[in-house]
């Protein structure tokens, strides 16, 4: 009898990680679904992860569609800004350029993010 209550729970305790493995190696995460605090920080960890050089197509892949964008002509080539929500400042149901983080691009290529980046950026 001990030996079939025991198959039993081993053979459920198989099944449930199974189902927990395969949820787990299976399951991607979608931006666009989230709520703003997930959103953040989904962003603000997976930001921290690029590299400099990454296309943007792999950027907005991962990170999906920026809060807000702006772009402008330097003198080495145009330049397009994606912001993306990292940290919250004020409860208005608005996202703006203050509670994102700025990410560089130029020739579809990452060159830079964050606040530094992006005031070298605004002197061009």
């Amino acid at each position: 009898m001990k030996t079939k209550v025991f198959k039993i729970v081993a053979i459920g305790f198989l099944i449930y990680a199974a189902a927990a493995l395969a949820i787990l190696s299976l399951y991607q995460a979608d931006p666009n679904s989230m709520n703003w605090q997930e959103r953040e920080t989904f962003n603000l960890k997976n930001i921290g992860l690029l590299d400099i050089g990454t296309p943007k197509d792999d950027v907005i892949r991962k990170l999906g569609s920026p809060d807000i964008s702006e772009g402008k002509e330097t003198e080495k080539g145009p330049v397009l800004v994606l912001f993306y929500r990292t940290h919250h400042v004020k409860s208005d149901g608005i996202t703006t350029r203050d509670e994102c983080t700025p990410l560089l691009f130029r020739d579809n290529l990452l060159i830079g993010w964050g606040e530094d980046a992006y005031s070298e950026y605004l002197k061009f």
